[in-house]
């Protein structure tokens, strides 16, 4: 399958339908059709069920849509690597969701820029979850970023671990406890991340999140630095005993040989590793005091391997 062939099978598989598939590519209906009969064909696996009224992807075509995304993306990624390479004063770019970084953020780039030889790096603020599509599209070399995230086509590696609190209206009837459980806010464990997910996709900011929680709107769920790091009026900060860790972890794209983006990578987990041993009010230990780590798929183990050199190319590790 080619990358003209890959543009029009997702076209089809996103629109399920001909007509529009075909105008969204700019070509006619019929040539459409006879460039994915032809890719059937090649694969030896019926892509899409058609009627005279409707299309619908088979299980093959459901299998080979994410793959087939990846790779287009993994294309466009590797040309915008490859100008941005080529091009006039060369940079880092590092996405993070603004205050999601655990108070890691500027004690990083001051330790990578401390580095012999390191790059200017821009740091691009972005959306909930938005940092793995930058990475996979070249747009991002590096990201923090909380898990659980899609890992596709990516390695990590986990930075650091920490309990959350729930952030409550000091009029909200939990208010008055000194803790809280997830039975109490009417969670389970396996329904936290959703939980997380609605809650931050109604808010622009953590600053109108918490806007909303000091007015009785709202109640979220959030990484206990938060408490700290942003104490607000009206809003009160107290800990849910029994809700799996935060974990921030550190992300790059599985393809890159980047020595820049891995001395960046370096810097990221000696900074964690110092916020770890800060003493009280720091981050849990990774795997430790804050519990075993969900698992991610891909990670790196030797980043922060003292006998390596400062800075290596980025490659996968893993199988």
């Amino acid at each position: 399958m080619d990358s003209r062939q890959a543009h029009y099978f997702v076209a089809v598989a996103e629109e399920l339908n001909f007509a529009r598939a075909a105008e969204r590519l700019g070509i006619s209906p019929p040539p459409l059709s006879r460039a994915i009969r032809r890719l059937e064909a090649e694969l030896g696996v019926p892509l899409f069920l058609r009627t005279t009224h409707s299309v619908a992807l088979t299980e093959a075509g459901e299998a080979l849509l994410p793959e087939a995304r990846f790779a287009l993306d993994a294309l466009e990624a590797a040309g915008r690597r490859a100008r941005r390479a080529a091009g006039p004063g060369r940079k880092l770019v590092l996405a993070v969701k603004a205050d999601g970084d655990a108070g890691l953020l500027e004690p990083l780039l001051e330790h990578y820029a401390a580095r012999p030889g390191a790059l200017p790096v821009t740091v691009r603020l972005c959306a909930w979850q938005e940092q793995p599509g930058l990475l996979r599209r070249g747009e991002a070399d590096v990201a923090l970023l909380h898990e659980p995230f899609d890992g596709t086509g990516l390695d990590s590696e986990p930075l650091l671990a920490e309990g959350r609190v729930v952030a409550l209206g000091s009029a909200h009837p939990l208010a008055g406890r000194d803790r809280v459980t997830l039975a109490d806010l009417g969670l389970r464990p396996d329904k936290l991340h959703r939980f997380l997910e609605e809650t931050r996709s109604a808010d622009r900011d953590l600053a109108q999140l918490l806007t909303r929680v000091a007015l009785g709107d709202a109640v979220a769920v959030l990484p206990a630095s938060v408490a700290g790091r942003y104490p607000r009026p009206g809003a009160v900060y107290r800990p849910v005993t029994d809700a799996p860790p935060s974990v921030l972890s550190v992300a790059w794209p599985q393809q890159s040989r980047s020595l820049a983006a891995a001395a960046l990578v370096r810097s990221a987990t000696r900074v964690a590793a110092t916020a770890r041993g800060a003493g009280a009010g720091a981050p849990a230990p990774v795997a430790t005091a804050a519990g075993p780590l969900p698992p991610t798929g891909r990670r790196r183990t030797d980043a922060t391997d003292p006998g390596r050199p400062a800075a290596q190319p980025l490659r996968s590790t893993h199988a």
